[in-house]
């Protein structure tokens, strides 16, 4: 385990069996990382210039605001949990910047501003300041001179008709606009503040696809911005509001997705390894706390700070923070390759919407209450998520929490959305790494590996996912039944023609871990690629299987055994009891994965020839 600079209270292992960690521990850490970032601030504490990685593409200025802004939330957290005390005067040397960034904003003076304009990364960042202004009104905002207001208002109101990209971008128009129709410094700013959170809220309805789960934007991208982002900002709102039918709204479509969120951590507190901005780490445990904050969660309160404390000791523990105390740009410590171009020095700093925790008094149940067990610590599971097309795996014995990706894709981040399988434990290789060096199914065109685009789900039920994807102009379809630790892997290749070369990679898994694949039917060769650099280790080794496509339609069904596992000596995976894959007919792929009382059994049934058919059906069946 890595160490990290911060002092900590002794662990407290009677109140936190799992982890230890308190209350105390969390405002120990925020003090931590605030002191920590002090030094960087510019002699008017406006900006602050961090090391650790080049600019963004916005440029040194606006990574420096992000540095203001993303740390300014984290001690608002910190003095608003603790109803305004403030003894090491966080809130004063951000007042300070609040006035120097806004006196000639736009400038090229060391302190100044840059202006919001349209889709610009300041509008992010004037998102986060409005709800550390907000949080913090009594200690600091009503405090501060007539003309700092002003200054401070003309500033943010440009965020309030900035267009946003087409995301959870449009929240942050509604996070200005609350924070300046509360403050009610002038009658038309008001008026223009309300309008834009009518606005961005409108807009994002229509990506509220269901059972608790928002697209982050119109297409299927679903990910941890669903947590903190699409739920975030809403519901703080509604909450800060107090709005009873706003809060009844988003409240409660938030309580139906931590049912299925608290799947998402392992049971070593990983967070699962999926989707963008991945560097923001622990900002994964904010809907946790949000739930318990506004009483619209599912779970009891020590499981909520369990999954909470869990991450962040995770994290900590693993590099994340550096010898001086700052959020290095990457996963456990530095690391690259989860990066985007909109990544900066200061980035990681939106973990501290892990700390809103905080906002939750000493006395609440959530910090009182005796942890208790994640799901994935519990028992075994497989749960269908059929809105964003996930099959979720654990296993208690390990920990491990797997995701089998059947409908979320963004072509812009691959490999953070579009391969087939993530975990708490593994991460994708990079780009530079191969065109989809893991978790992959695809054919050979033109000397390379055709990549997974236009993911279309196909059903999902106990214990399996489907989908089709299109793979250099040939249409896959995809079935995964899983058990236990074990998967069964079906591909139909629909329009390949005979003697396509196809290759499947399993997961691309590090020391202590065992990544494997077995044929079953249609692959013809075995072997593996290895010393790839990933989040979690630098010589990751991927198993591979290849083969090809023939002229019967049952010579382009691909079928194999899989297995991801932390545990010491497992059984081979070719002698796996209980897992059965057989081919009864062309074209026809039958598996069936029982537990101890009964069995799920998908079949795939596909017709080649005028009248094209495929069936994907599943029924329970006695195990034998």
């Amino acid at each position: 385990m890595a160490k990290h600079p911060f002092t900590l209270p002794d662990e407290d292992r009677a109140l936190s069996p799992h982890t230890g960690w308190t209350r105390a521990h969390w405002e120990a850490v925020a003090d931590g990382l605030l002191h920590a970032v002090a030094p960087y601030a510019t002699g008017g504490r406006a900006l602050y210039h961090l090391p650790g990685g080049p600019p963004s593409g916005s440029g040194p200025r606006s990574d420096g605001l992000e540095g203001y802004a993303r740390t300014f939330l984290l001690a608002a957290f910190r003095v608003a949990g603790a109803g305004g005390a403030d003894p090491h005067g966080f809130l004063e040397r951000y007042a300070a910047g609040l006035d120097a960034g806004t006196r000639t904003p736009g400038g090229a003076g060391p302190e100044d501003w840059p202006l919001i304009t349209d889709r610009s990364q300041p509008l992010v960042e004037a998102a986060s300041i409005a709800l550390a202004l907000r949080l913090t009104r009594p200690w600091l905002w009503d405090r501060l001179p007539g003309e700092v207001r002003e200054r401070a208002v003309c500033w943010l109101s440009d965020a309030l008709t900035a267009q946003a990209w087409e995301c959870n971008w449009e929240l942050f128009p509604v996070t200005v606009g609350g924070f300046l129709a509360e403050t009610g410094e002038a009658g038309e700013t008001r008026a223009a503040a309300e309008a834009a959170v009518a606005r961005g809220l409108d807009r994002i309805e229509p990506w509220y696809r269901g059972a608790g789960w928002y697209s982050d934007g119109p297409a299927r991208h679903f990910d941890y911005y669903n947590g903190w982002a699409m739920h975030l900002y809403p519901v703080l709102h509604a909450w800060q509001s107090g709005d009873p039918a706003a809060l009844e709204r988003y409240g409660d479509r938030l309580a139906v997705h931590l049912a299925d969120y608290a799947r998402l951590f392992g049971g070593d507190g990983a967070p699962l390894h999926q989707g963008r901005s991945l560097t923001y780490r622990m900002a994964t445990t904010a809907p946790l706390w949000l739930g318990a904050l506004t009483g619209r969660t599912p779970l009891a309160p020590g499981v909520t700070r369990r999954l909470a404390s869990g991450a962040l000791r995770y994290f900590l523990d693993r590099g994340a923070v550096g010898p001086e105390g700052l959020l290095s740009l990457g996963w456990h410590g530095p690391y690259r390759g989860v990066l985007q171009r909109y990544s900066g020095p200061a980035s990681p700093y939106w973990a501290s919407k892990a700390f809103t925790g905080l906002l939750l008094p000493a006395e609440h149940p959530v910090w009182t209450a005796t942890e208790e067990p994640g799901p994935a610590e519990r028992a075994d599971a497989v749960t269908a998520l059929p809105v964003p097309g996930w099959l979720l795996q654990s296993t208690a014995s390990d920990g491990v929490v797997r995701l089998h990706n059947h409908g979320s894709e963004d072509a812009r981040y691959d490999p953070h959305y579009t391969r087939s399988g993530y975990s708490t434990v593994t991460a994708p290789t990079p780009v530079d790494a191969g065109p989809a060096a893991d978790n992959h199914f695809g054919p050979l065109l033109d000397g390379s590996w055709a990549a997974r685009s236009a993911i279309e789900p196909l059903g999902a039920g106990d214990g399996w996912i489907a989908s089709a994807h299109d793979a250099g102009g040939q249409r896959v379809v995809s079935v995964v039944l899983a058990h236990g630790a074990a998967e069964v892997r079906i591909h139909l290749m629909i329009d390949s023609a005979p003697g396509t070369p196809v290759r499947l990679t399993g997961w691309a898994a590090g020391e202590g871990l065992h990544s494997e694949l077995h044929p079953v039917h249609g692959y013809t060769a075995d072997g593996s690629l290895s010393g790839l650099s990933t989040a979690f280790t630098t010589n990751a080794r991927v198993p591979v299987l290849t083969g090809r496509t023939g002229e019967a339609p049952g010579d382009r069904l691909f079928i194999s055994l899989a297995r991801l596992t932390g545990d010491n000596a497992p059984p081979p995976l070719s002698s796996l009891a209980g897992v059965r894959v057989t081919t009864p007919a062309a074209g026809t792929a039958d598996a069936a994965a029982p537990d101890p009382e009964a069995a799920t059994r998908i079949t795939v049934e596909w017709t080649d020839g005028p009248r094209r058919h495929l069936r994907i059906t599943s029924r329970a069946v006695r195990a034998d």
